[in-house]
């Protein structure tokens, strides 16, 4: 449930108004014992966390709340004393039902209204898509190892398949329900996948109810877009300095070329470490014609010497930065990034005109620009 949590810690809540204010809920739990503690948590805006709002008691494997509306619309939790974990759900003003499972609280089923129908088909598709993914992984790995280039191949399309059925999923709940806050809980995570286009997230939020957007999480998605917009394909890239593995000081307009690339990576990073080869070989086929890449390194405080090493083992010949300050590094932060291994192209006026690209993709992108297509 952990995972679910984290995924979902930023989300609120969209409760439609009643002249009856406040919601009930009931519930079921048969196998947990006659006075254990039932408490009703919230999202702590200020702090992203769960905050307890209320409490109850279980009596013979029952237990049923009257509980106020929210001072703002907010992502609810029940936690059960002596368990870990907890059961997502949604504030509505119509009766919402628990039916818990003591040793999967994950399992647990929740009824209620229109947001939590729509939270229930959501959670139920992300969790169907990750069981595809670790078993298609895990298959490929076993192709991998047994050589088993054609099966490999099918697995990959296979994945690709199920990643691209997931986005249309996705924007089917946002166009469908735009004055669901189930569809700015969607949107929230489209936008930390950072593999949808900004302006094509931006269009899908506008179109949501003024509602729904003026809640706590849409004005944290509103802030966001406006963040990365800053570094979207057709902005100007910001420009920064940072320390080089030497102790000097490297901005990125000193380091432009022709064409340049911006890579973040990081020596823990195993997906970076993996991607380098593919990027050595890039440069080398075309840093005479003008490709520069400077790499800025989200490697950990204290960790410069495994930095310098993995610069050494991985042969990257390029420009190199980092404050050393892991995901707080202030050039991560100012292109907002929040996944690595993730790449900028600029060309030769420092405009981005592509973003995460990786291997033959890349490569073909750069010679495009460089006119050896």
């Amino acid at each position: 449930m952990r995972k679910i949590i984290v995924m979902l810690a930023v989300t609120a809540v969209f409760a439609s108004c009643q002249e009856d204010k406040g919601y009930f809920i009931s519930g079921n739990a048969p196998e947990m014992e006659n006075g254990k503690m039932v408490y009703v948590s919230e999202i702590d805006e200020n702090t992203n966390r769960p905050k307890r709002i209320d409490s109850t008691t279980l009596e013979d494997g029952k237990f049923e709340l009257n509980l106020e509306d929210p001072e703002s619309p907010n992502l609810s939790f029940l936690e059960f004393e002596g368990l870990q974990g907890n059961v997502i759900f949604i504030a509505e003003n119509e009766e919402i039902n628990f039916k818990v499972y003591k040793d999967s609280l994950r399992a647990s089923e929740v009824s209620g209204g229109k947001e939590n129908r729509l939270l229930s088909e959501y959670l139920g598709h992300l969790k169907n898509v990750n069981e595809q993914v670790t078993k298609g992984r895990t298959e490929m790995r076993s192709a991998f190892q047994k050589k088993d280039s054609t099966k490999l191949l099918t697995l990959q399309e296979t994945e690709k398949e199920i990643i691209d059925n997931d986005k249309v999923f996705k924007k089917k709940i946002v166009k469908e329900n735009p004055d669901s806050f189930v569809s700015v809980m969607v949107i929230s995570d489209m936008l930390r996948m950072k593999s949808y286009p900004v302006n094509e997230i931006k269009e899908m939020f506008d179109g949501l109810s003024e509602e729904v957007r003026n809640t706590a999480i849409g004005k944290q998605i509103a802030q966001q877009l406006e963040k990365d917009n800053k570094v979207a394909v057709g902005s100007k890239a910001p420009n920064f300095t940072a320390p080089t593995p030497d102790g000097d000081e490297l901005s990125l307009k000193d380091a432009m070329g022709k064409v340049t690339v911006i890579d973040f990576w990081a020596a823990w990073c195993k997906p970076c470490r993996v991607e380098n080869p593919n990027l050595v070989k890039t440069y080398n086929k075309y840093k005479d014609d003008g490709l520069s890449i400077i790499g800025v390194s989200l490697d950990r405080p204290g960790q410069k010497d495994r930095w310098i090493k993995a610069i050494e083992e991985d042969g990257l010949p390029w420009h190199q930065v980092s404050h050393l300050e892991f995901w707080q590094d202030p050039v991560a932060q100012l292109y907002g990034i929040r996944a690595i291994p993730a790449a900028f192209v600029l060309d030769e006026e420092g405009t981005i005109v592509a973003r995460n690209l990786r291997g033959d993709d890349l490569d073909n992108k750069i010679g495009e620009l460089l006119n050896k297509g």
